[in-house]
């Protein structure tokens, strides 16, 4: 795993990119991932809007039985990564994630964002949170799983205590909606105390 993250005005970035190798029984492991975070601040425009880019893919085992797991396995997987809706796994995936934040007031910020994703490869599954397979898509339908809109507001109620609110809506690609899956809402509510 290497990560290299900064902040040179009005840029921030934050990068990572990750190599699995080994062995799982007889089978040799040879997996990768990675994740950009990148963003640049219009600091002296109202609100100090900021344009933010998420990039991520993760592997997926592009010949099922060939003696090599492709399949990148998160480990401690992060349900939240995307969205606090948790939808998605971080196996098989390529994610870009257009975002726009406004701070409303010092202390309250709202993003609004996009996401897009697709499988890696349509020989593997498609991945839920704990690296979950979603049944019946491995080497199925095609590599577009869905996208979603998420809209977020923080405030920092004081420098112990953060609240946030999230609303996402995530529309499932065919591959899924074929199997009887449907578009899914969700509305969250996140309080963190910390010292």
């Amino acid at each position: 795993d290497v990560r290299y993250a900064g902040k040179v005005a009005p840029f921030d970035w934050d990068a990572e990119t990750m190599v699995q190798t080994g062995h799982v029984g007889n089978d040799t492991i040879g997996a990768w991932a990675f994740g950009v975070l990148s963003g640049y601040t219009f600091a002296t425009v109202a609100g100090s809007p900021r344009l933010g880019l998420q990039v991520d893919g993760a592997s997926g085992d592009r010949h099922p039985g060939d003696g090599r797991v492709g399949t990148f396995n998160p480990l401690f997987p992060n349900g939240y990564y995307f969205t606090l809706a948790g939808y998605t796994g971080y196996s098989n995936l390529i994610h870009v994630k257009p975002s726009i934040t406004f701070k409303v007031t010092p202390k309250v910020t709202l993003l609004t964002a996009l996401g897009f994703q697709w499988r890696a490869t349509i020989a593997d599954a498609i991945y839920g949170q704990g690296s979950a397979v979603v049944p019946g898509t491995a080497g199925k339908g095609t590599r577009w799983t869905g996208m979603y809109a998420q809209v977020r507001a923080d405030w920092l109620v004081s420098s112990n205590v953060a609240l946030a609110l999230e609303a996402v809506h995530f529309e499932v690609g065919d591959s899924i909606r074929a199997l009887g899956a449907r578009n899914a809402d969700y509305v969250g509510v996140e309080a963190k105390f910390g010292w």
